[in-house]
């Protein structure tokens, strides 16, 4: 079996912004009430996932695998591994609703994955334009 490891690629400032974009549109609506916490789970982890995709994009690499993005966060974006854990915590829940249908509602987990998206956007943010 492949393991699936970041590949080198050269970063793309499109790309890396259409990232950072598509989860600028999902936080707003991750933090919207009247919608069900089961929607707000996946838009506030698609935009974690949309930005940890442009960290990785930013250093010049790309991964066949959604959950490599967020346990490299530590290098892509300086994110304490306690954050980054968090994050790598939500993909499994994540998995567990879309393959098993297993969803738990959590408006805490919910509220602490925003918040943390949150914070890795500022974080996003602050590398700067990609590529060389």
């Amino acid at each position: 079996m492949k393991i699936g490891k970041p590949k080198a690629e050269p970063p793309d400032q499109s790309e890396f912004d259409g990232f950072v974009r598509s989860a600028g549109r999902k936080l707003p609506d991750a933090q919207n009430a009247a919608l069900s916490p089961d929607s707000r789970f996946i838009l506030a982890y698609d935009a974690a996932h949309s930005l940890a995709l442009a960290a990785l994009r930013w250093h010049g690499f790309r991964s066949e695998n959604r959950y490599i993005v967020f346990r490299v966060l530590g290098s892509t974006a300086s994110f304490p591994v306690a954050k980054w854990r968090f994050l790598d915590n939500c993909h499994q829940k994540r998995n567990i609703a879309l393959y098993d249908g297993d969803y738990a509602e959590d408006e805490q987990l919910i509220s602490e994955l925003i918040k943390m998206a949150g914070e890795l956007e500022v974080a996003v943010k602050a590398l700067g334009p990609a590529g060389p």
